[in-house]
């Protein structure tokens, strides 16, 4: 009698072939993390590389080792060799640690799969889907009567999107930015055939606006100013409501990448720092930043639906006019790409399950702990304080180090697996970077961080000795 086929993860008999699976990921999600013991595995690229090749060897055997074998084998190895944004000591990057609730939903998406390219095959998620971009979109724009926002991968292909409905709207249109605005803003251009933009300084970490000014003079237009609200170095906000009022005197339009600090419009206590959001033409916000989703969740927003109608594409088998007609809803304009998976669900679940007073507490306690870093340093002799934080960056340095040896403390950190750090250049001089986005992140973990840091500046990179 011939082997049936694997079981598959939907329908009534989905769950009962998931539940044996699952418990096997969760213990080598556990005993993953228990061999790594830390942020990061130990011994770099070269060892973490090898390691993981041998315990995973080989991928394609002649014969399957059978799914709870290779589940373990394969998740095992790649828990003990993560960088784990869950481990306080992993602060380097906007890579947050996703909410077990959100990471569940996303399991459910998996499970169903639907494909955000037609109604019929996505009935229930398209509606979905609708309701949580318009409920995002009116959190940008609550004085508009028919905000919409889509969902992207990111905020790389929220930016670009930004740029093409701009270009649609004005023809090549000349973009202005600050040397602090993120890198998919030049690269967007790029690929768009748009000229290449105009970067303007950016003292003390934000636009200039007297730079601004000037360019939106002596520039031919159109023009598509571009503003950063929580930049990938610093943290820092541009000046929007300046920047928005100098757009509308010079008829320029603005975008603003919203990306990391878009999510500081749920706290009460933190949401000034965004006035002037909505006066942006679109706004860039990305939810697997200061928004605790498992990656993807971007989310381009705009003032008006009919905004986005540049997006429209027809495909016969997924949108025929008939069916559009008959009353299908035409999905194929939400995105530049065909198959998507559900991302809306695990933002829905999210925002359903926690709240207004539940987002605003995991940002309002993310941002005090990133302030309690900085007085941790200030407080620290031997250790220098680039600026106390806007959103949850902070960056600092030994005192006296130069970029060598700056550069060269955060390679030995990730090299003994002790921490992640990142890297960022401002003032002339190279920081250590650590992007607070763990809400279990203790005092205790801080001054851990610190004391490795300030251990490491007064070692012999080659010997390990005191100087």
């Amino acid at each position: 009698m011939p082997t049936p086929p694997p079981p598959l993860a939907g329908t009534t008999t989905g769950p009962t072939a998931l539940r044996p699976l699952l418990d096997t990921v969760l213990t080598a999600l556990h005993d993953g993390a228990r061999r790594r013991d830390g942020p990061l595995p130990t011994g770099g690229p070269d060892t973490v590389t090898t390691h993981t090749r041998t315990a995973t060897h080989p991928l394609l055997p002649e014969h399957g080792t059978g799914p709870h074998h290779a589940l373990r084998t394969l998740v095992t190895a790649l828990t003990e060799g993560a960088a784990d944004p869950a481990e306080p000591l992993c602060t380097a990057h906007l890579h947050t640690p996703p909410l077990a609730l959100a990471t569940a939903a996303d399991l459910a998406a998996s499970a169903l799969n639907p494909s955000m390219d037609s109604w019929d095959q996505a009935p229930a998620a398209s509606t979905l889907e609708a309701d949580t971009t318009t409920t995002l979109a009116t959190e940008i724009y609550p004085h508009q009567p028919h905000p919409d926002a889509l969902i992207t991968t990111g905020g790389t292909e929220a930016n670009q999107l930004a740029l093409l409905l701009a270009r649609e709207r004005n023809g090549p249109i000349h973009t202005i930015c600050a040397a602090n605005a993120h890198h998919s803003i030049t690269r967007a251009a790029w690929i768009l055939g748009l000229p290449t933009p105009t970067v303007l300084p950016a003292p003390n970490g934000v636009m200039d606006l007297t730079a601004l000014d000037k360019a939106l003079t002596t520039l031919q237009p159109p023009l598509l100013v571009t503003a950063t609200a929580g930049t990938t170095d610093t943290g820092h906000i541009d000046p929007l409501t300046d920047i928005a009022d100098l757009c509308a005197t010079h008829g320029a339009e603005l975008h603003i990448d919203a990306a990391y600090g878009g999510p500081l419009l749920f706290s009460p206590t933190h949401r000034h720092k965004l006035h002037g959001l909505d006066r942006a033409h679109s706004v860039t916000l990305d939810l697997h930043k200061l928004g605790w989703q498992p990656a993807p969740a971007g989310i381009l927003a705009v003032p008006h639906h009919h905004h986005l109608h540049p997006l429209h594409h027809q495909a016969p088998y997924l949108n025929a006019h008939d069916d559009t007609e008959a009353g299908l809803p035409d999905l194929l304009g939400r995105s530049l790409r065909t198959t998507r998976r559900p991302d809306a669900l695990k933002i829905a679940v999210t925002l359903q399950a926690l709240g207004r007073t539940g987002l605003a507490d995991l940002i309002d306690r993310t941002l005090a702990t990133a302030h309690h870093l900085a007085d941790l340093i200030t407080q620290t002799p031997g250790l220098d304080l680039y600026d106390h934080p806007t959103i949850s960056t902070v960056l600092f340095r030994p005192t006296g180090a130069d970029d060598h040896t700056v550069a060269t403390i955060r390679r030995t950190l990730l090299d003994r697996g002790q921490a992640v750090l990142g890297r960022a250049h401002a003032d002339h001089h190279l920081w250590l970077k650590a992007t607070l986005l763990n809400p279990h992140t203790t005092p205790d973990h801080l001054r851990t961080l610190l004391d490795l840091v300030h251990r490491l500046a007064h070692e012999n990179p080659e010997g390990n000795t005191p100087r």
